[in-house]
């Protein structure tokens, strides 16, 4: 057959593109260098394991942007939005005042009742919703914990520090009540940002414990209300620990929070400070922390198996 007959039908003899293509030609040109150390150890866990607390600063920028994500969820599509924050514990005020500082009669000393007992509500509510919250948030976050690596106290440690949001505004409800009823501050209010730090590390210890908790036993979604309700109760809210004495008075202090809130009142309304209760607070604090954070990384590892 002529070849000139396949050249007029348009068929061609020349190399076809992909034998012709260089082989290379699907290699990137460029390269991304690679660190000089490596970004992420992975080791081999011990019978002591490690708190690794430096990944929380590592991580910073994620527990911003989950702190900000859990503000913008509690409160999405709500009619008053972040007037619940200032509501809730105005309104148990309220009720409080009604119930225990009229009905009763129980004694708040040279202070009138409402503040007085707004006084201990604006810890206590930053810390039951703290630990509330923190204890569901691994369960919340099982699709973000199963798929993504990153240290885990992380997602606990977001729901308490959203919690801090709740607490400026109903903070400002607050110094109105001390402008109403004419209570002046004082010096002790300088004392107030270490009361906070003490009241969120203890917040922190609680929820870190009970969120690794609720992992492997849901009983404590169900149980940890009626528990917070108890502790509420045990706590100086309604009534001043002054008020007690003897062996229940120290017993009483064996609770970290009564410390706390005496401490709130003395900052806010400007009586005395209860050091040696303080004192014990921290203490029980401290340890809660750090036995919290170890049985947490303790749980860790198994958290994307079990979830």
């Amino acid at each position: 057959m002529d070849l000139t007959t396949n050249e007029s039908a348009g068929v061609s003899n020349s190399p076809t593109v992909a034998q012709t293509a260089p082989l290379n030609e699907a290699e990137p040109t460029h390269r991304i260098p690679l660190p000089d150390t490596p970004l992420v150890a992975i080791e081999p866990s011990r019978s002591w394991v490690k708190l690794s607390l430096r990944d929380l600063w590592t991580y910073r920028e994620l527990l911003y942007f989950l702190i900000w994500r859990d503000v913008k969820v509690r409160y999405k599509q709500t009619a008053l939005g972040i007037a619940w924050a200032v509501l809730q514990p105005l309104f148990t005020m309220l009720i409080f005042t009604i119930i225990f500082g009229r009905l009763a009669g129980i004694s708040s000393g040279n202070v009138p009742y409402p503040i007085f007992a707004y006084a201990a509500l604006l810890p206590w509510t930053f810390f039951s919703n703290a630990i509330t919250n923190s204890s569901n948030s691994l369960v919340g976050n099982a699709n973000l914990i199963t798929k993504v690596y990153f240290p885990r106290m992380v997602i606990p440690a977001a729901s308490v520090g959203a919690g801090l949001v709740d607490f400026a505004i109903a903070f400002i409800t607050f110094i109105g009540l001390q402008i109403y009823y004419d209570i002046a501050l004082t010096w002790n209010i300088l004392i107030l940002p270490l009361l906070l730090a003490l009241t969120t590390l203890l917040a922190l210890g609680v929820g870190m414990w009970t969120s690794a908790l609720n992992v492997k036993y849901r009983d404590i979604r169900h149980a940890l209300p009626f528990l917070i309700q108890i502790w509420m109760f045990v706590s100086p809210i309604i009534y001043s620990a002054r008020l007690l004495s003897g062996k229940w008075k120290w017993l009483f202090a064996l609770n970290p929070l009564t410390g706390i809130i005496e401490g709130y009142r003395a900052a806010l309304l400007g009586q005395a400070f209860p050091w040696s209760w303080l004192a014990l607070s921290t203490l029980i604090t401290v340890i809660t922390v750090v036995f919290a954070a170890y049985y947490f990384r303790q749980m860790e590892k198994s958290f994307a198996d079990i979830i």
